[in-house]
């Protein structure tokens, strides 16, 4: 799978471990940085990876901070991204199944490295449920682009 990964400083060390399990899982992965635990902006590095995501390059992406709060917020203004702040293995079930999320935002400083690992593999193994939820997802798309949604029953 293609994959974008990024976090600001207070998530490159997590960010640096989900990335060398990644690679050795076999996946491509683009590091759209930081690299480094230099003191930086979250939004540089959520736009980065939610481009990325946006624009085809990857399939999914990864973003890294703190609490993952900053980044979800940051990746959920790139048109076509649902970007998902999860600390907890039914959050992401739903965050995939429900939502189509196509981003996982994870806080270094909320979930232990093993965790972040078994939730990124929730996140990459879930599937999108479709039916009913491919509806909702459809009104989130109205929303980014006219800031109104339409029901479509």
């Amino acid at each position: 799978m293609k994959l974008a990964i990024g976090s600001d400083h207070a998530g490159f060390r997590l960010k640096e471990r989900l990335r060398e399990k990644l690679v050795a899982l076999g996946h491509d992965v683009t590091d759209c940085g930081t690299n480094s635990e230099v003191s930086t902006d979250y939004p540089l590095f959520a736009a980065k990876v939610a481009r990325a995501v946006s624009d085809g390059a990857a399939e999914k992406g990864v973003l890294v901070c703190g609490t993952g709060i900053g980044m979800a917020i940051a990746a959920n203004r790139i048109a076509h991204v649902r970007a998902a702040a999860c600390v907890d293995i039914f959050s992401v079930r739903l965050a995939r199944g429900h939502n189509d999320a196509n981003v996982l935002c994870l806080g270094a400083r909320v979930v232990g490295p093993e965790h972040a690992e078994a939730l990124l593999h929730e996140f990459l193994t879930t599937p999108f449920e479709g039916g009913r939820h491919q509806r909702r997802v459809d009104q989130l798309a109205t929303l980014a682009s006219s800031g109104d949604a339409q029901p479509t029953r």
